[in-house]
């Protein structure tokens, strides 16, 4: 039998369109009064729309309103932006990184790579390993976690934990307090899946709740965090009782209809709006396997409209209810995962081994409830935001909070702030807004 042979196929080809027709990037101060213009002329390639996104949201910029249009091979953008002070981007570094990394040098295919979906995963990265962790929320759950990685002598660097419909989802990066660098030694690492896996499967025997196993790969923190609450299937069922309900007029109204001239479905959604919005829909629309040709996005404050046309990646559209309706419950459970109740509480003190178990042990006795909470470290400096109800999901009183500042006030500088997505009416108590941006923070944790 003759042996086969393969066309030789130059690997630069890939990239030939690219080159011949590279990415044009403005950034234009000039043409609107209150907001700068970010306008991305491109070929177009899967997943570009989520890329650019993604860049803008990481550096805490504002999307107010957005044009999209990526029919044929041409994807043409504008968005309409500003600084989290509602201000024009004045800083030429932000504007001279949007040009570089949305520009023909720009390096952003690789933002999309996806771990595959791993309940427990334990990556080494660098000077830090990375655990992503999924299963059934309860109270004091982040307490237990920080405790074990705390007797294991592990160093929480930076973590993001979510919550919704009784599930938890976090990413956390860590490094070994002797070396302060990954966790290499295998007989801690296999002890810390051990008891990470018996943590999160607590009392029930139940499989689905917790999984263990080692990943490769990274992704962005906050699509991650999509990704394991899609793949656990968050979006079914009714949320418990500790997590924010949507008044009538708050709930997001979602819809979805056929556009037959074009061969398209249109789907609307209009809600409270809030930072990072078009992202968490942009990000599930894209791991749901759709692809947005056009797009409009408008903000008139307080409430976001967002419609999209989209298409399914194998170019066919939603052909039953059944489909629609879970188009519509992800992206219901996208926008509510970021949403929490209550207050946040700021926290900065000097960091070291323990120092996230001693806050979140506090926590717990005094009867507060973590539903989201972002950790970061600056030098030597620890700065943990934690978004907190008590434990029927209720606004944590006075009392409470006092008593926290008498605990650990003396050893740490505690920030008490309304939470900015907090769907009720805010007081007068001139509590300011607060939110936690985290995908800037992990530029420096990537490979």
């Amino acid at each position: 039998m003759a042996r086969g042979s393969w066309p030789y196929f130059d690997p630069e080809y890939e990239t030939l369109s690219i080159r011949i027709n590279p990415p044009q990037v403005s950034v234009d101060n000039t043409s609107c009064n209150d907001c700068t213009l970010v306008k991305v002329d491109s070929m177009n390639k899967p997943g570009i729309l989520l890329e650019v996104v993604q860049i803008l949201t990481d550096l805490d910029l504002i999307i107010t309103k957005a044009y999209i249009s990526s029919d044929g091979g041409w994807f043409m953008d504008v968005f309409h932006v500003t600084d989290q002070h509602g201000q024009k981007i004045a800083d030429s570094k932000t504007i001279d990184y949007i040009e570089k990394v949305l520009g023909p040098k720009g390096h952003t295919s690789d933002i999309l790579k996806t771990w595959p979906g791993k309940r427990v995963g334990v990556n080494s990265m660098g000077d830090y390993t990375a655990i992503e962790l999924i299963g059934r929320d309860r109270p004091g759950l982040l307490s237990e976690i920080s405790a074990v990685l705390a007797n294991l002598h592990v160093n929480v660097v930076a973590a993001e934990v979510w919550t919704h419909n009784r599930r938890t989802a976090c990413v956390l990066y860590v490094n070994d307090d002797a070396t302060c660098r990954a966790v290499e030694d295998p007989s801690q690492l296999s002890a810390m899946e051990e008891q990470l896996k018996n943590i999160l499967r607590g009392c029930e025997n139940d499989e689905k709740l917790a999984h263990t196993s080692f990943s490769v790969g990274s992704t962005h923190v906050d699509r991650r965090l999509h990704q394991l609450l899609f793949a656990d299937r968050d979006y079914e069922g009714t949320c418990s009782a500790t997590e924010p309900d949507f008044p009538p007029s708050s709930k997001p109204k979602i819809s979805i209809d056929r556009c037959e001239e074009k061969g398209y479905l249109v789907v609307t959604v209009r809600c409270k709006d809030r930072p990072k919005l078009m992202f968490d829909i942009v990000c599930t629309l894209t791991d749901m396997q759709y692809v947005v040709f056009h797009a409009t996005i408008s903000s008139d404050s307080p409430y976001a409209s967002q419609e999209y046309y989209i298409r399914h990646v194998d170019g066919c559209t939603l052909d039953t209810e059944g489909e629609k309706e879970k188009v519509i419950k992800c992206l219901e459970a996208a926008i509510r995962r970021r949403v929490s109740e209550g207050l946040s509480l700021e926290l900065c003190a000097k960091d070291r081994v323990g120092l996230l178990s001693e806050v979140t042990r506090v926590l717990r006795e005094n009867g507060l409830s973590v539903t989201r909470a972002g950790v970061s470290t600056v030098g030597e400096q620890a700065m943990n935001v934690f978004y907190v109800t008590d434990s029927s999901g209720n606004p944590v009183d006075t009392k409470t909070i006092e008593g926290l500042r008498e605990e650990i006030g003396h050893t740490m500088m505690l920030n008490v702030k309304k939470d900015p997505t907090n769907t009720k009416a805010h007081d007068a108590s001139g509590w300011a807004k607060t939110s936690f941006f985290f995908g800037s923070l992990l530029e420096k944790f990537r490979p």
